[in-house]
Order: structure tokens, then C-alpha cells, then sequence
């Protein structure tokens, strides 16, 4: 698995057209997003022009193959207009994952990347 979070900062009264722009580029991913196994878009409760995207992909080659498409492009090219600084972009190594609905103290078990 390859993954990484992104960090904006967008320029106040700015927030609805890049939520705009971050919604067409998620519908997409949705429809042409192979290898994309997650991708998440979170605002931040104590910082309303603050967004954070999480994406997860099958491999590294995925990430690349998302960043050669259309509408990842014309995010890119049309985001800036939009951030106060450029985003900040963290590659991360996955250690361990968790699936599904796991709650500390229930029976059920976590399960591992490999299972």
C-alpha cells in the first residue's frame, strides 16, 4: 500500500469554491479512480479554512496513475487560486492497518493487511 495526507490552507471566503472543486474531482476518482482504495476529504474543527486528505492506494504506481488523470490535473492547475500557502504533503509508510468495525472489548478480532 502506498499512502499520504495533504495538508490546505484556504484563503477565507475561498472555502465553498475549493469544496467545489475538491467535489468534482472526487466524483472523479469515484468513477475512474482504479487503485484508489480511500480517499478521504476532512475539514478541521478548530480551523474552518483547513482541509486534510487522506489517500490510500494499492501501490505507488496507483498514486502516479491518479496523478496523470484529468480531473487530478485540473485540481492542481485550479486549487492554487484558492490556498493562502501551498498544501504541505506528507508520504507515509503503513506500519499496521485495521479494517472494518473493530470496538476495544468486543469479540471481534482486528485483521491485519495480510489476512
Amino acid at each position: 500500500m502506498f499512502a499520504l495526507i495533504v495538508h490546505f490552507q484556504v484563503r477565507s471566503g475561498h472555502e465553498d469554491a475549493f469544496d467545489a472543486l475538491v467535489a468534482q474531482t472526487v466524483d472523479g476518482i469515484r468513477a475512474h479512480g482504479t487503485g484508489t482504495l480511500l480517499h478521504a476529504v476532512h475539514t478541521v474543527d478548530s480551523d474552518p479554512g483547513a482541509r486534510v486528505f487522506y489517500m490510500l492506494y494499492e501501490n505507488r504506481a496507483s498514486f502516479h496513475a491518479h496523478e496523470q488523470r484529468d480531473y487530478t490535473a485540473r485540481f492542481i492547475s485550479e486549487r492554487a487560486r484558492h490556498l493562502a500557502a501551498p498544501p504541505l504533503v506528507e508520504f507515509l509508510s503503513t506500519r499496521s492497518v485495521v479494517t472494518g468495525t473493530y470496538r476495544a472489548g468486543s469479540s471481534q478480532t482486528p485483521r491485519s493487511p495480510e489476512s
